[in-house]
Order: structure tokens, then sequence, then C-alpha cells
């Protein structure tokens, strides 16, 4: 590869992009949407919400490291197209079950668990057919693309997602994120890709390639320790995430569009730190990168603790918004892009799936607890709390080898273990 080489000269790559683009705008609708559904419309508190968070991600806890082998041994583009349409499909039963009465928090949970199921086997074809679309000099690059757009989506959706429930109701709302699945399998289709033949799809050594992923990935010196600490991560947010709508519709008296509005300066945040992780990675590396953004993850939820009901409040929580973005975005790069040069081919879907799973499993802990933790002791605790854990995972991670991290384009089986 040239060192002029660029995204735009890989086409396999600019199709992807645009799919991933597409369908993440609607995500950032529904993700709003249906935080507004389940407080307001269905009544269910904090609590409710965390519920429903669990049920999106209880399917990586459960399936996971299994879906890791079977995308391994399958065609990746294929899988992408197909978990999008069905995801689709999916997201559409909510607006036909609210329009018809039968829409409660049990049905929305239900809907959740099939969506998270479809989301798992897309996650991790996604994450391991990048490696195939561009070179390793190019990944964290790539990543960064996929994470500046994907944080204009997060920027505008939950704005227009805000509108849309104020005018239109929150089912309505999610029916466009519906849409969008079905334009990103349409695009995802068009995508160019040379792909090994695939092999016999049987659960037949499922668990043996399995564990052949978790002990790489967990015996690796840098990427274990950095695994671990983003464990804690998750927690911590997910027990935060379950706290805050209700912390904003209520305690802060927003409005859905108010709310949409403030989310939204997340997405901001998040762009900004994507359009300059590759230069932060590349200059300090991933590690200090990654401690860095996890520092001011804590100063973000600090913030959010300290806001209040007025505009001298919301500002704050404005802020808190723009910097919590500013670390997702800076950071995830780094750290997506680490994970994929380091790791073998053959081992990409085993490794992203266990992983993402296991990061999803802390949210399975996590959205309940802090729903519930939530209701009973209060909002503000509970935020000041999740700054606290952000900082111990910071603090922690200055401890172990994944400090050094640093991207390598070389050989990634020849990344020393």
């Amino acid at each position: 590869m040239t060192s002029t080489e660029r995204l735009r000269d890989r086409p396999g790559f600019v199709r992807f992009w645009t799919a991933e683009t597409v369908s993440a705008f609607g995500s950032g609708i529904t993700a709003l949407a249906i935080q507004v559904l389940v407080v307001e419309q269905l009544a269910a508190g904090a609590t409710g919400v965390g519920l429903v968070n669990a049920a999106r991600w209880l399917p990586y806890l459960l399936l996971g490291i299994i879906v890791g082998v079977l995308v391994d041994r399958a065609r990746r583009r294929p899988v992408l197209v197909g978990t999008d349409l069905l995801r689709g499909l999916l997201l559409i039963m909510i607006p036909v079950l609210a329009l018809t009465g039968l829409l409660d928090l049990v049905a929305l949970v239900i809907i959740m668990i099939g969506f998270g199921t479809l989301s798992i086997i897309n996650d991790a074809a996604s994450q391991s057919i990048l490696p195939r679309l561009v070179p390793p000099a190019l990944i964290t690059r790539a990543n960064a693309r996929l994470d500046s757009s994907g944080a204009v989506a997060q920027t505008t959706g939950p704005a227009v997602a805000g509108g849309l429930v104020s005018l239109l109701t929150a089912p309505i709302a999610i029916l466009i994120d519906a849409a969008t699945f079905l334009a990103s399998a349409v695009l995802t289709w068009f995508v160019r890709v040379e792909e090994p033949p695939p092999a016999r799809l049987s659960l037949r050594g499922v668990g043996r390639e399995a564990m052949e992923g978790l002990r790489w990935a967990y015996g690796h010196r840098t990427l274990a320790p950095l695994a671990l600490t983003t464990h804690g991560w998750f927690i911590c947010n997910a027990v935060g995430g379950a706290v805050l709508p209700a912390y904003a519709l209520t305690t802060l008296g927003l409005d859905p569009f108010g709310f949409g509005v403030l989310i939204a300066l997340c997405g901001i945040g998040a762009l900004l730190g994507s359009l300059v992780a590759t230069r932060l990675g590349e200059r300090f590396g991933v590690g200090p990168v990654v401690i860095g953004c996890r520092i001011v993850d804590a100063v973000a939820w600090a913030t959010f603790a300290l806001a209040a009901a007025g505009w001298a409040g919301l500002i704050v929580f404005g802020v808190g918004q723009l910097l919590f973005g500013l670390g997702l975005g800076a950071s995830n790069a780094n750290e997506m892009g680490y994970r994929q040069t380091v790791t073998p081919d053959r081992l990409q879907g085993r490794v992203n799936a266990s992983l993402r799973s296991l990061n999803r499993a802390m949210v399975v802990i996590g959205a309940p607890l802090g729903g519930i933790l939530g209701d009973a002791l209060g909002f503000r605790p509970i935020l000041w709390a999740v700054a606290v854990g952000f900082l111990i995972v910071a603090v922690a991670m200055l401890f172990t080898p994944a400090r050094t991290a640093r991207i390598s384009h070389g050989d990634p089986a020849d990344d020393p273990q």
C-alpha cells in the first residue's frame, strides 16, 4: 500500500460506510424514542428503562461466543444483509402493536430481545468484515470515519427523534428506523469484498473454537487488560444510562424535544473526537488516548450530576453531553482499530463477538441495577457513583500493559502476546 492511498479509493469500504451511516441515523432516532416511550407512554420509570436496555443486550450474554464462531465460518456480507432486513421488520412491530393497543413493557422487552439477537450477529459480521475492506495502515482511519458518520447520526437523530416524538408519538418515530435498516440491507448488498468460501455451518466444534478465541483475546498481553477495563466502562455506562432519561425528563423537567437536542450535543462531541482520533492515536498511542478519554468520561458524568432545572442547569447538562461524546469519539476508533489489527483474520469473528458480548453482558447487569437503585435512592447519587466508577476504570488501566498499546502496521499475527 502506498502512503497516498485513501479510503475513498476503496469502493467496498465506501459502500459499507454508506450503509452503516444510514442505519446509524435511524438508530439515533430509536434510542431516544424508546426511552421516551418507556418513561412517558408506558410510565415504567428508570426501572423500565433498565429492563428494556438489559433486554436489548441480553442475547450478547447468552449467544455472543457462539455467534462469533459461526460468523468466522460464514461469508460476512450476506449475514449483514439478512440481519438488517430482519431488524427492520422486527421494529415495524412496535408501531403496529402501539396502534392496536397491545404494546406494553413485556411486549417491548420481547421485541428488544429479538432485536438484540439479530444485532449481535450483525455486529460480529460488521466488525469482522472491515479488515477485509481496508489494509492495517488504514484501519484506524476507517474506524474513525465510521465513528464520524455515527456521530453525525447521533447528533441529528435524537434531535429529529425529539421533534417526531412530540409531533407523531414515539412508535411512529421508531418506524423511520425500521426503514433505515431496510435501506442499509439494500446498500450492503452492493458492497464488493473478497471472502473465502464459507465453511459448513454446524454446531460441531463450536465450544472448542469459541474457547480458542477467548484464550487468544484474554491471553494477549495488552488486549486482555484493555478488554477487562472496557468491561468496567460498560457497567458504569449501563448504570448511568438507565438513570439519565428519567433524570432529564423528570428532575430537569425536559420535554422529549429538549432532551433530544441536548443528547445531540453528545453526537457533536463524538464527531469532534473522531476527527482527531487517528492523529491522537498516532502521536500518543492507543493506551494513553483511551485512558485520557475515560478520565474525560468521569468528568462528563460528574457534570450531569451537577445539573439542575432551569437554563443554567441545562447548559451544564449540555456541556456534559459534549464532553462524553468527545471521549467516545476519540477512544472508540483507537480501541477498535487496535483490536482488529492485532487479531488474525481467522479469529476476527470470535474475538470481536466475544469481547463485544461480554461488554454487553455488563449492560445486562448494570442497566436493571441502575434503574432499581435510581428509583430507590434518587437519580443524582447514582450519577455521582457512575462518575467515580469511570475514574476508577481509567486509573486501573494505568497499572496494566494496556497503557503501552499502539497500532502496528505489520502482520497482526506477529503481535506479541
